[in-house]
């Protein structure tokens, strides 16, 4: 009788318990989804208003340097920047900024992915210090920076992608000016070999790393904005890490290009020399001397364990420019 009463005391009790966990666990489900929506919402807006709408037009591609240089030498000693060609491109809007960590970091949140491993432990520990700059760009290989910029697209009903190169270096010389380097001036502009005014020199960058407790030194990424945009609003065009291109490299592209809005090779044309086919890079790894030709060509396998240089900008295929504001 004891122990049945026992029961019967508990009995209500143990059935409150049992409603309110089961109470529980739908609001946990509710507030989590609650936050997952707003985050989604706040990047989605950042991304849309830190783009540069850039007007279509015509120009001419490739090494400019022997015919509008203001020396009429060849900036670039390799041949695939040349033969210098017209080109027609429509209008389409870019982001200013290369993809942040804080951004990047909350895309892979979202969609419970991890950041990609590094292939040694040093290399490891070097991504690991990095990856917790917020404002400094986020590292990834071709693979997942397209599919970065798609799932944008997807969640914000624009036509986001990677730039094309033609995109890309119209962007860098702002609107196909003949600058030399995509920064304010069009020139790298130095206090001397390791120090930047308008770019970061070798110092700076160990000067930052120190700052932040870094072991990564000269290789170190600054914060997007810490320089002088480009004429159009466009950071980070001359290094800060080399931004993926959507087209496969082609050394003779430029040769059979077309005129009105390239999008490169329509198949895979060269392999590096461990017999991987090739993606362009654009831009430079870091700043200096020599480095951060508007007009300079890189490549690199899609799916690349050397990602610490890599980095995103994603362009919006519109011939209009995207509406901003508070409100999606």
């Amino acid at each position: 009788m004891i122990r049945q009463s026992v029961y019967l005391l508990l009995a209500p009790l143990l059935l409150t318990a049992c409603d309110n966990n089961s109470a529980a666990k739908p609001t946990a489900e509710i507030k989590e989804s609650q936050q997952h929506r707003a985050g989604l919402q706040n990047l989605i807006r950042q991304v849309k208003n830190n783009l540069v709408f850039v007007e279509g037009g015509e120009f001419l591609m490739g090494d400019f340097g022997r015919e509008y240089g203001p020396e009429k030498m060849q900036l670039n000693t390799e041949k695939d920047s040349k033969p210098l060609h017209k080109v027609t491109l429509s209008s389409y809007s870019i982001s200013k900024f290369k993809t942040t960590n804080q951004e990047y970091q909350l895309y892979l949140k979202l969609n419970n992915l991890q950041l990609k491993k590094e292939d040694n432990s040093l290399s490891q520990e070097l991504a690991d210090a990095l990856n917790t700059l917020p404002d400094t760009p986020a590292h990834m290989d071709w693979y997942d920076a397209e599919k970065y910029c798609a799932w944008l697209g997807k969640v914000s009903g624009l036509p986001f992608a990677l730039p094309t190169e033609a995109q890309w270096e119209y962007a860098a010389r702002s609107r196909g000016q003949f600058f030399i380097v995509g920064t304010n001036s069009g020139v790298l502009e130095m206090k001397n070999v390791n120090r930047g005014i308008n770019i970061s020199g070798g110092l700076d960058r160990e000067d930052f790393a120190i700052k932040m407790r870094l072991k990564s030194g000269t290789m170190t990424a600054m914060p997007v904005d810490r320089y002088p945009p480009n004429p159009l609003g466009i950071y980070d065009m001359a290094g800060n890490g080399y931004d993926w291109i959507n087209d496969w490299y082609d050394p003779d592209y430029y040769k059979n290009s077309p005129a009105k809005d390239p999008q490169g090779p329509e198949k895979p044309e060269y392999k590096d020399y461990e017999g991987n086919y090739t993606k362009v890079m654009r831009g430079a790894r870091t700043s200096g001397p020599f480095k951060g030709l508007t007009v300079a060509r890189f490549k690199r396998s899609p799916d690349t364990k050397t990602i610490s240089d890599t980095t995103v900008r994603c362009v919006v295929n519109s011939p209009q420019p995207v509406k901003q504001g508070r409100e999606l």
